[in-house]
């Protein structure tokens, strides 16, 4: 070889398919391996071989595994930047080829707090989707901190959030009032007199959403911030189970306004409007750039703000 030949740098060749990207943030956005498998709709055993032949296609580990979940390595934080880019212009690209081929669907990522998801949702978004047979949405209910954390990643493309978190960096707008009501069974110790405070409530026990749901995260966040923890008897999954569990005596709750509006609630209740400025809460319409967004989420946006 002569003084002036070179000989190509041998880089080895990456593998990854779309399926590979998407499972890989999946185990990101939920912390194993596990949980990104059922969202990506894999057996766990396929997950796993997926991300071991992504690894060994170029011989670096993506993710550290340890007992609580996995987090990832250096090369993996950059995998996931490039990765959520890929998967935004594919989803894109899909999007504006939809109009020329009959069934291409396109997919919009909705991140909602518990109220959100529960109260003011079901059926907006029944009726988009039945408007709409060619869009599908993607729906994780997340705590609003972590809705905007997400946003800000490029992990979803609208989220639906508290307006008590911070957003900067963010766009705005606004959905709808929220604000949280205290319930007790009339037979309660609080219930003869005026409207008691949050920090009166925290000597009784309550009836709790499940403890990894947004408006369970919120209010725990609030008794901490008052120097105690809510003493939780039981857990229920969702608003209509508080209710009916506090209506036979098993604790307080605070509920959202419209989850007691909505069910109409028996005289074995009773309820107060709390008066901290927390639980005034407002609702918010989120996205790194509505602007930025792509068609079918813009669809989806314009839907939600004509609520």
């Amino acid at each position: 070889m002569g003084p002036f030949q070179t000989t190509d740098i041998q880089r080895p060749p990456m593998h990854f398919d779309l399926t590979d990207l998407r499972l890989y943030l999946n185990i990101l956005d939920s912390g194993n391996i596990t949980a990104g498998a059922a969202r990506s709709h894999l057996s766990l055993a396929a997950a796993s071989a997926r991300i071991r032949a992504m690894e060994a296609s170029i011989g670096i580990d993506f993710l550290e595994r340890g007992r609580r979940g996995v987090t990832p390595t250096p090369a993996g934080n950059a995998l996931a930047q490039h990765a959520r880019r890929l998967l935004q212009h594919a989803e894109r690209m899909q999007q504006d080829l939809a109009e020329y081929a009959n069934g291409v669907k396109g997919q919009v990522r909705l991140l909602c707090n518990t109220t959100a998801i529960t109260e003011y949702l079901p059926e907006l978004l029944a009726d988009f989707l039945r408007e709409h047979p060619n869009l599908d949405i993607d729906l994780q209910e997340l705590p609003s901190a972590r809705i905007t954390h997400a946003l800000r990643q490029g992990a979803a493309d609208l989220g639906v959030i508290s307006d008590a978190v911070d957003t900067h960096g963010l766009e705005t707008l606004p959905f709808c009032d929220d604000p949280l009501a205290l319930i007790m069974p009339l037979g309660h110790p609080l219930a003869d007199g005026a409207t008691p405070s949050f920090n009166d409530t925290l000597r009784h026990d309550f009836v709790g959403l499940a403890s990894n749901s947004a408006l369970a995260v919120y209010l725990e966040e609030q008794a901490l911030h008052a120097g105690i923890r809510l003493q939780i008897r039981i857990r229920a999954e969702g608003f209509d189970g508080v209710i009916r569990m506090v209506s036979r005596g098993a604790g307080l709750a605070i509920v959202p306004l419209a989850a007691i509006q909505r069910q109409a609630v028996s005289q074995s209740i009773k309820s107060f409007a709390l008066k901290e400025d927390w639980a005034q809460r407002k609702l918010l319409l989120c996205a790194r750039s509505f602007t930025g967004l792509p068609g079918y989420a813009r669809t989806l946006l314009e839907a939600l703000r004509a609520k």
